[in-house]
């Protein structure tokens, strides 16, 4: 009886171990800590794990796409010094996520992931804007929000699981309240400019307007219930 006590807490203390060595090998880390570590990193394996679509419209320098959703990750992946550090970064953080994971799993001893992804980055001082104009304009973005007494931006994205739960009552209220508040849907990737000259870090994200001034927002998921309370 002893014999299997002590049995089993030998497989749990190896368990234990393992997760502790995992949770070691992949850190996620914010925009100063990754750029800094990036920096200090000699020819640093920089994976940009979003679809090439994203890639080709603005990434970081130096980065290379390796698509987590793709079906030859692991292949490309495989092809990094697994003993030198890697790091990886999607939009906002989820799939690089699970890629980080995986890279543990195929034996990298040391993986950093950007917290809140390349919009996070992107919403850092530290990046300068892109001069090339992707979608909207700030000038046009500034008519819109004036165009009715009130206003709610919708930034959203195809991929994002949030924007997807939400979109069906955001165009429900569209409808319903068409006579008191305009309300506008704008892919962040499709207008990728306004999104980095407001410095939008994260999704969903609803701006709703009055007379053209700011007088709410929301980060993240908001039940119907609530976004109908700010409408």
């Amino acid at each position: 009886m002893n014999s299997k006590i002590i049995s089993l807490s030998l497989i749990c203390l190896l368990f234990l171990s393992c997760q502790g060595q995992q949770t070691k090998t992949v850190q996620t880390v914010d925009v100063t800590a990754f750029a800094e570590k990036l920096k200090a990193t000699d020819k640093a394996q920089l994976l940009d794990v979003r679809t090439p679509e994203e890639f080709s419209s603005g990434h970081i320098e130096n980065a290379t796409n390796v698509n987590w959703n793709g079906d030859d990750f692991v292949a490309k992946a495989e092809n990094y010094d697994k003993s030198k550090p890697v790091f990886v970064y999607c939009k906002v953080g989820g799939r690089s996520a699970q890629a980080a994971d995986k890279l543990a799993e195929l034996g990298f001893n040391e993986v950093y992931n950007l917290e809140g992804g390349i919009m996070k980055w992107n919403a850092s001082v530290n990046v300068k804007p892109s001069e090339k104009i992707i979608g909207i304009c700030d000038q046009e973005y500034g008519e819109l929000i004036k165009s009715s007494e009130r206003v709610m931006i919708d930034f959203n994205a195809k991929w994002c699981a949030p924007c997807k739960k939400m979109n069906p009552y955001i165009l429900k209220f569209q409808r319903e309240m068409a006579d008191k508040i305009k309300i506008v849907q704008l892919d962040a990737d499709e207008n990728k400019t306004i999104v980095d000259q407001l410095k939008l870090d994260g999704l969903p994200v609803i701006i709703v307007y009055e007379k053209g001034k700011e007088v709410w927002r929301n980060v993240g998921y908001i039940s119907e219930e609530e976004l109908r309370k700010h409408l």
